[in-house]
This record gives structure tokens, C-alpha cells and sequence, in this order.
């Protein structure tokens, strides 16, 4: 989507998309938390226990992932759970590329079959560790994922189909299917019609309402990208997919009203921070938030990544995924 990009549709823009989603994965502060797994389980407890210390004893020194007398290799930056499931996403468009596999059906059919069966197949793994379990909920899944995901595995393994695996999902909101959905964009390059379709396809294992909803504007708004369209063509091409009366859909009109006024991403920042993320509940991965941070920013960045990265890893309540988002969109 930058200015400097003269590159048709193809494997260009691909690799931008996909490196600037890793990149903005990597931005963000929640990456170095997520990528802390791969080091031993006591390095992470000590932290646990510093950051105990320091809310104790009043310490403003905080805690950060460590690795003492480890490697730190697993600490470095780099991508983490967007990026993971972003490969996810990637390897059912694979599938749907080759002509040996699903080759009686058409393109569109064999990506929808592959979505589905790459779904089924993790969800046979997590029937398997349940019936293992002394019941579901101890069950040590063979995956690190996102609640909605977690609970859209589970309602598959338990015999559920979509929309219903999506529907009843406490985390239905979140943006999980968004990051899924910037790679299925690939699959339709210059259409953000039938990209916007074929995300919901995917959504609907994960999510409901907003979560769906954030899912087929990424979409549309990477399609468009991919066809080298401008920042603000592909903006309203996400627009057109957030209905006015969803919260998802009114918080976006605002966070782009808000980045028309402003001079630049980062004089944006603090406007997104007080009007558009929200600081009531737990966790900052609501669809509904930082779909319109990642839209907004791009706006006011002009589609500049270096510019509007930078920005999304600064609000840190949705630093989990809206640098992630942000990626992708200026990215491509």
C-alpha cells in the first residue's frame, strides 16, 4: 500500500503483506510475553514472582521475560501468535493450490474445503487430548492459542459445526479471524467482495458479530492492497463491511474521522487511546478496537509502515495485534 510500491499484484506485495504482519507482531510488547513460552517453565514463574515483589513493595522497577543463565535466543525480537497464525491461515491457501488435492473442485471451493479441513484436523488433535483428560477443561492442548480459538477447537471436538462454533465462544468479539483473514486476502487479489466472503467463511469456525465483522473488512481492505490500490480506497473498502449500527462499525467512522484531523500517526495516538481502545476489560484483542486503530493509523500514516508500526506498538493496551494488523495493511 506505500507510495513506493510500483509492483502489480503478486509475490511482491505477498512478502510485504506477510513481513510487515510479522513485523508488527513483533512491535508489539506482547510478543517478548508470547515467545517467554519457549524458555524453561521457572524463568517465567521468577518473573511472575518479581512482579509480585515489585506491586508488594511498592517498586517501580518492573520485571521483564529473562533468561538468567538460558539461551536467550527465544527472547530476541521477533514474531509471535499472529505471525503463527497468520502460517496457519497460509498453509490452507496452499492447499487449495494444488491441482492434486480437491482437483474436481473449483478454486474457490477447494480453498473453502482447505480451510476446513486444516481446521477439522486440529480439532481431531484436541479431541484426542481431551479424551486423554479427566475432562475438557484440564486437557493439554497440542497448540498456543487465542480464547476464541481455544473455544472454537473445543466446540469442533466436541461435534459442533460453524457458525455455531463461533457463535457460542465467550471470546466470539476478539480478532483472531482479522490475522487469519489479511492472508486470505491472497486468495483474492483485487476483489474485496469474495475476499470479505471467503474471510467469514473462515471466521465463523472462531468468531461472532464483531469478530466476524473485522474479519471480512481486513479482507477487503488487503485485496485491494495486493491490487496495488491506494491507503484510502482500501480504508473504504473496510468501511462498506462494518454495518453503521455494530460497535466494531462506529468506532471505526470515528477513529477515521479522528485521523482525517490529524497530522500524523503518532499525533493520533493518545486521541486512539482515550476515544477508541477501552480499558474496562482484561484484554485488548477486541475486533472492535483494533480493527479501527489499524485502519485509522494507516490513514493518517498515508499507508507509510515505518509510520504506522511505530504508532500501533505505542498503545499499548492493543499492542497484542493492532501493530500486527497495522503491518499487513501498510505492508502490501
Amino acid at each position: 500500500m506505500t507510495g513506493g510500491r510500483t509492483a502489480g499484484p503478486g509475490a511482491r506485495r505477498i512478502e510485504g503483506l506477510l513481513l510487515g504482519l510479522a513485523a508488527g507482531d513483533a512491535a508489539g510488547w506482547p510478543a517478548a510475553r508470547h515467545r517467554a513460552a519457549r524458555m524453561p517453565e521457572w524463568t517465567r514463574r521468577l518473573t511472575r514472582e518479581l512482579d509480585t515483589f515489585a506491586e508488594t513493595n511498592a517498586t517501580t522497577t518492573l520485571p521483564v521475560p529473562i533468561a538468567l543463565n538460558q539461551p536467550p535466543e527465544p527472547l530476541r525480537l521477533g514474531p509471535s501468535d499472529d505471525a503463527e497464525w497468520a502460517v496457519f491461515a497460509a498453509e490452507a491457501v496452499l492447499r487449495a493450490g494444488d491441482d492434486d488435492a480437491l482437483g474436481d473442485l473449483s478454486r474457490e471451493r477447494r480453498t473453502r474445503a482447505a480451510i476446513d479441513l486444516t481446521w477439522t484436523a486440529v480439532a481431531a488433535e484436541v479431541a484426542a487430548a481431551a479424551d486423554r483428560a479427566p475432562e475438557i477443561e484440564s486437557a493439554v492442548l497440542p497448540l498456543r492459542a487465542r480464547i476464541s480459538v481455544r473455544a472454537g477447537l473445543g466446540n469442533l471436538a466436541a461435534g459442533l459445526r460453524p457458525p455455531a462454533t463461533g457463535h457460542d465462544n465467550p471470546h466470539y468479539f476478539d480478532d483472531a479471524a482479522c490475522v487469519r483473514a489479511c492472508v486470505l486476502a491472497v486468495a483474492h487479489p483485487g476483489d474485496p467482495r469474495q475476499a470479505a466472503a471467503l474471510a467469514e467463511f473462515d471466521a465463523r469456525y472462531t468468531q461472532d458479530g464483531d469478530g466476524v465483522h473485522g474479519a471480512r473488512a481486513m479482507a477487503a481492505a488487503l485485496s485491494l492492497a495486493l491490487a496495488d490500490a491506494d491507503p484510502d480506497t482500501c480504508v473504504t473498502a473496510a468501511l462498506a463491511e462494518l454495518p453503521a449500527d455494530t460497535e466494531i462499525g462506529r468506532n471505526t467512522r470515528h477513529a477515521l474521522a479522528l485521523a482525517e484531523d490529524s497530522e500524523s500517526a503518532f499525533a493520533l495516538i493518545p486521541l486512539l487511546e482515550h476515544q477508541i481502545v477501552d480499558h474496562v476489560y482484561s484484554y485488548g484483542i477486541a475486533a472492535a478496537e483494533t480493527v479501527p486503530v489499524a485502519l485509522a493509523l494507516t490513514t493518517a500514516a498515508r499507508g507509510r509502515i515505518a509510520e504506522a508500526v511505530p504508532a500501533a506498538a505505542c498503545l499499548s493496551r492493543v499492542a497484542d495485534s493492532a501493530p500486527a494488523l497495522v503491518g499487513a495493511l501498510t505492508g502490501a
